[in-house]
Formats: C-alpha cells, sequence, structure tokens
C-alpha cells in the first residue's frame, strides 16, 4: 500500500470512528417532565419518548406522531419552545378510594409547528398527551402511540380481536415480552403490565373523550433487539346496524341489543377548536402490588364543570337478579311478587338498589313494560322501603334518546341505569358515554356501564358513573368449564383491569367449588375457589356501585358471612397495598369514613402462607373480626373460620393461611 493509499485509509478510519462516535452520543431530550425519580424525554427526529425511573430505563425510545387533515405533524418537526411549572395542591374525591389525591408534579410543555405535546411527571408515574390548537374541524387520520420495552420484560396483559377494539372481558396471560405475537387479528388491551429494570409499570389511558382507546396491536423488533408494540386504534363507524339475537343476527330498525359496525370511516376521529388529545399513562412502583394505589388515571381526567354538584349521587350495593336466575326460579322469577322479594330483602339488610335486570321490558323495547312486571308499583314499593331501583337496558335502545329516556324515568323515580352492550373502543362510544353521563347526571340518575372499555377517568368528570365492568367477571361463571382459572383470573385483574379504575366483577357467590372441580350452570351458578375468597373480593376489588350477585334465598342461609359483606363499605378514605403479583395473590387494606380499617387478600388456584403487616392501624388497640379459610377449604371451599381478635401494629405480622383458591376478609375497629 502506497503511502497515499495510507493516508487515504487513515482518513477513511478516523472520519468513520467520528461517525460512529457521533452516532454513539446520546441523545439530547428536547423537553423532559421529572419527579420523585420519575421521568419521561421527549426527543426529535423522529418524535419520540422515553420513560426511565431512578436513571433506569423503562419505556426505550418509542416513535409517537399524530396525522391530521392528511399531513404528518411529526414529519420534520422541532420544538420551538418549553415551558414547565410545578404541580400542587390535593384534589377532595368524594366517590373514590381515597379521601384526596395528592396533585404534586411537575409538567412541561413543548410547542411544535401546529401541535404541542404535554409531559407530566408524579410520584405515581408519567405521562404525555397530544395538544391542537384553536382551529376548525380536523380530522384525525391516525395516531402513532408505540411502546418499546426490553424482550426480556415480564409482562401481564389480556388480548381480544381487533373487532372488539372495547370487550375487554377474556382470561389474563402471562409472557416474556419477546415472546408474545398478536398476529394480524389479535391486540392487547390495556392497562398492559410490565415488570422490566426492577420495576413494574402499568400502561394505559386517560382522558379519553369524544377518541378511541389505545391498545396495542402490530408487535415487531428493533435494531437493538427490544420488542415494539404500535397502536392500534378502531376506525370512526360508518354503517351500522341495531341487532339482536345472539346466534342470528335479527337486524331492527329501532331498539336492539347492539349497535354492529359493518363498515368504517379511514380516520379515527373529528376535532373542534382547541382541543387536547389522550393522556397516554406510565404508572410506575417499585412492588407491583403498590398499583392499587396509583391515582394516575384520575388524577389526570378532566374535572367536573365548575359549579356541578353531585352531592346527590349514592354510592352503595346492589341486589341483583340476573346471575342467580331470579332469586334461581329461571323465567318464572320475572315477576312483580318475586321484585317484592327483592326489594324487602334488600331493604331489610340495609342494601341501597335493586337492579332489574333483563327481562323487565318486552323485547329489548323499554317502552312497553313486560305485562308480568308492574315496574312503576316496584319503584314507589322501593320508595317507600327506602330501596333505589336501578334498570338495565342495551345501549342501543338508549343511544340517540338520552334526553327522553333520562327524562321519562327519572320522572318515574327509577334512580339510575345499567347500560349494556357497547362492545367497541371507538369515538362514537366515547362520545356515548360522556353524553348519557351528562344527560342522566342532570336528570339525577346513575350510571353502571357494562360492555364497556376500561375507565378512563370518565368518572372525575361525571361522579354518577359509579362503575364499569370491562373485566372477565363473575358472570362468566354460568357457564364456565371446570378448567377456566378463574381464581387466577380474580387475583391477575386486581393489578391489570383495576389499575384504570372500578370494575363490575359482581362478586358474593354462597355455592363455592374447589379449584378445577366447576362447571358453569345458567339456574344454580356458583363459584370457584372459597367462601373466604368471594368475601375478600367486597373489599379487594373498587366498586362504588358494588353488585351482589347471589339470591336472597342463598343469602339468608348464610347470614354470617352476607351481613360482613353488606357492611363494607364501597367507597373509601385510603387505600394501602398490602402485597402481591399478578401471578400469585393480591391484598389490600381500606380505611372506611368512619375510620375504621377493613383488608382481605386472595390467592390463586395455589395454597398459601401470608403474612400481613399491621402497620396500616396505627396507634392503640383494634377488635379484628376475620374470616378465613378452614383447614379443610382446599376441598370443602364453603367451610371457613370466624374469630375475633385483639390486636395492635406492634404485633408485627399477622399469619393468615388461603387454601387452594382462598382467602381472608377483616374489619378492624378501634
Amino acid at each position: 500500500m502506497s503511502i497515499s493509499d495510507m493516508k487515504k485509509a487513515a482518513a477513511g478510519l478516523a472520519a468513520a470512528v467520528l461517525l460512529s462516535s457521533a452516532s454513539a452520543a446520546p441523545a439530547v431530550p428536547a423537553a423532559t417532565a421529572s419527579y420523585a425519580g420519575n421521568e419521561i424525554r421527549l426527543y426529535e427526529s423522529p418524535l419520540s419518548y422515553e420513560v426511565t425511573k431512578d436513571g433506569v430505563v423503562l419505556v426505550k425510545r418509542s416513535p409517537i406522531g399524530l396525522t391530521v387533515d392528511g399531513k404528518d405533524l411529526a414529519k420534520g418537526c422541532a420544538c420551538l419552545r418549553t415551558e414547565t411549572r410545578n404541580l400542587s395542591g390535593t384534589l377532595p374525591t368524594p366517590i373514590y378510594k381515597k379521601a384526596f389525591v395528592d396533585l404534586a408534579g411537575s409538567e412541561t410543555f413543548a410547542t411544535f409547528d401546529g401541535f404541542a405535546v404535554r409531559l407530566v411527571a408524579r410520584k405515581d408515574g408519567v405521562a404525555y398527551r397530544f395538544e391542537l390548537p384553536e382551529g376548525g374541524v380536523r380530522t384525525i387520520d391516525g395516531e402513532i402511540a408505540s411502546l418499546t420495552i426490553a424482550s426480556g420484560a415480564e409482562c401481564a396483559f389480556n388480548r381480544n380481536s381487533r373487532k372488539r377494539a372495547g370487550c375487554e372481558e377474556t382470561l389474563p396471560e402471562f409472557s416474556a415480552a419477546g415472546d408474545i405475537d398478536n398476529g394480524e387479528t389479535r391486540h392487547i388491551y390495556l392497562p398492559f403490565v410490565f415488570a422490566t429494570g426492577g420495576f413494574t409499570v402499568a400502561a394505559t389511558d386517560s382522558d379519553t373523550r369524544d377518541y378511541p382507546v389505545w391498545n396495542l396491536g402490530d408487535i415487531s423488533r428493533t435494531q437493538e433487539g427490544d420488542v415494539r408494540f404500535d397502536a392500534f386504534f378502531a376506525k370512526y363507524p360508518d354503517v351500522k346496524e341495531r341487532v339482536e339475537g345472539w346466534n342470528k343476527e335479527r337486524v331492527l330498525e329501532k331498539g336492539g341489543r347492539w349497535l354492529k359496525v359493518r363498515t368504517t370511516k379511514d380516520w379515527i376521529a373529528k376535532v373542534d377548536g382547541a382541543r387536547s388529545l389522550p393522556w397516554r399513562v406510565f404508572a410506575i412502583v417499585a412492588e407491583s402490588s403498590k398499583l392499587a394505589e396509583s391515582d394516575m388515571v384520575y388524577a389526570l381526567a378532566a374535572p367536573a364543570e365548575s359549579g356541578a354538584d353531585f352531592s346527590w349521587v349514592k354510592p352503595g350495593k346492589v341486589a341483583w337478579d340476573w346471575w342467580n336466575a331470579f332469586d334461581n326460579k329461571g323465567g318464572g322469577g320475572l315477576n312483580t311478587r318475586n321484585y317484592m322479594r327483592f326489594v324487602d330483602f334488600a331493604a331489610a339488610n340495609g342494601i341501597e338498589y335493586v337492579i332489574l335486570d333483563e327481562g323487565w321490558s318486552v323485547d329489548l323495547d323499554i317502552w312497553k313494560f313486560n305485562p308480568d312486571i308492574d315496574v312503576p308499583g316496584i319503584v314507589e314499593y322501593g320508595r317507600e322501603k327506602g330501596v333505589g331501583i336501578i334498570l338495565w337496558m342495551a345501549w342501543a335502545q338508549l343511544a340517540g334518546d338520552e334526553e327522553r329516556v333520562a327524562a321519562h324515568f327519572a320522572k318515574l323515580g327509577v334512580k339510575g341505569f345499567k347500560v349494556d352492550f357497547m362492545d367497541r373502543g371507538d369515538a362514537e362510544v366515547a362520545r356515548f358515554l360522556e353524553h348519557c353521563a351528562a344527560v342522566c347526571a342532570k336528570h339525577g340518575l346513575l350510571v353502571d356501564y357494562h360492555g364497556v372499555y376500561r375507565p378512563t377517568g370518565l368518572h372525575r368528570r361525571y361522579p354518577n358513573i359509579v362503575n364499569y365492568e370491562a373485566v372477565h367477571g363473575l358472570e362468566q361463571l354460568k357457564w364456565a368449564r371446570p378448567d377456566k382459572d378463574m381464581t387466577g383470573n380474580d387475583v391477575a385483574c386486581f393489578f391489570l383491569r383495576m389499575t384504570a379504575g372500578p370494575m363490575d366483577y359482581t362478586p358474593g357467590a354462597m355455592d363455592n367449588y374447589p379449584v378445577g372441580a366447576y362447571g358453569g350452570t345458567g339456574m344454580n351458578p356458583g363459584s370457584v375457589g372459597t367462601r373466604c375468597h368471594q368475601m375478600a373480593l367486597m373489599t379487594l376489588y373498587e366498586a362504588p356501585l358494588q353488585m351482589l350477585c347471589d339470591s336472597p334465598t342463598k343469602y339468608e342461609k348464610n347470614m354470617e358471612c352476607f351481613r360482613f359483606m353488606a357492611a363494607v363499605p364501597t367507597v373509601w378514605d385510603e387505600t394501602v397495598s398490602l402485597g402481591g403479583t399478578p401471578r400469585t395473590m393480591a391484598a389490600v387494606a381500606r380505611r372506611a369514613r368512619n375510620g375504621s380499617w377493613y383488608a382481605a387478600g386472595i390467592t390463586c388456584g395455589e395454597a398459601r402462607d401470608f403474612f400481613m403487616d399491621l402497620s396500616f392501624l396505627g396507634g392503640g388497640e383494634w377488635r379484628a373480626e376475620i374470616f378465613r379459610d378452614a383447614p379443610a377449604s382446599d376441598v370443602k371451599p364453603r367451610e371457613y373460620i370466624r374469630e375475633l381478635r385483639r390486636v395492635r401494629a406492634s404485633d408485627g405480622p399477622l399469619a393468615v393461611r388461603m387454601a387452594k383458591g382462598g382467602g381472608f376478609a377483616m374489619h378492624f375497629t378501634k
């Protein structure tokens, strides 16, 4: 090689080294928000974000973007300026798992040409959202909201078909991120929980208004070997049909059970004027059990309008008819006399409401009462007894006619609606959920949404939304097979689904079967796991409107257990996690408004010993009423032990043995 060639080679090597060094140099974020060790960073070229905790990268650089009116706003974008401010204060929460939510944190507003990105960091996580400036009507063609995590991250999640982008009622799955394959037909719906770098993260959304919910669809590998989940958003509906029928879809001109989407637009939403899009939320905890304490979804959601009065909203429990086949009588129980029986039972036991589920009207026509059911008479009888009546209806019977329906039934004296079968996650459904809640609030009506996607904080703006389903709940046991891992589901949804907000699981079964030994039955359903497992769910699951699933007849034969369950509050002043993981067990303590404490825990299909930290009690001596599994509960799950003790926090951990599918329920009073 000549000297000239050697010089050229050296120059080329130097250039390569310089280029390599430049590409290896850490990118400088255009904006950051940091608080209590939690940090979210926003980058340009391409527009992307990163999430860290105490310097540990939890979400790796993940592309984000927004296409509006055919224009990719993120392409070639550059941050023009940033503004950062500290957040402070506390938020009173009359219907929640805590009396107050701490609003402390840090917020950064990054302005770009034609859009902005807002970042927020709190002690329980971080989030970002797109914001659009003032303007006319604009079409949101699509949003990029990807999530990139290490291949070895341990994940817990639920999946469904992409056609059912909002129907979140499947069993949980567990996998390393690198082993997940959604294919072309499935998506992961949120919350999506993963553990990496010594921390646990729950990804979900908040303040999803007039916009589709965030799901995770296509999966790919980055050059570094990490796993990237691309967002999947339901397109806006175009052609829809009102249908009825489980096996054969009968098209109707009005009413019906579903509004089925036949074709869609090629966009996901339309906005008008200055607009904030939904938050992309990342709750971050050192231990997965602490997800029960997270306030991310609620704290970031839009508040109630100034001056709005929701003091009339009354949370409580519901005597429910459908799960127990109308007091275990099937169709023979669909009559006025039987509903009077439900009202009498509720009144005698301090139960605030009775639901009239499907069957009170003819052929899903809410304007035609079942001739065997005197709805006005039952409503009046309930009023005399101090028991409110809530009516079930499919959303196809209500959509587009909300004002007339709410005004009519409020005048009749009904206290609220259980609205069912939305089964979609598109912007039209989001618009309906908000409009329906607003109209019902105007007429003093509660709303319990079933067949719906998970909460995204709308219950902060409209506290008359007292619960959401969106969970593989106890109703599934009316047709379950013996191999269904229902106790594992019960544990997992405490960490997954409940991180988003309250859930209408409908617990309280009195016929309890050993793990692996139950097959569903419509007339006389039961539950998998122990009696104490069912009792624990009353405290464990957040539910301002909590349904008692079983029949008055069965409860009257099990009054010791029923009285305890009926007395458990449905809103709380404080929530303290006690331990667990999505694959093993879950335990929580909650402080009631009167200062007493309730504690509860459940395990999956494996028996285990649990040592419960009593430090949440604070000082003084406490009287503990304890329901726990009996020695034979593995094979005789209806057996339990009730005992009374005097305890102090200084006594140290309280040992509890949980059977297979077992649990415990406790009440502590001074």
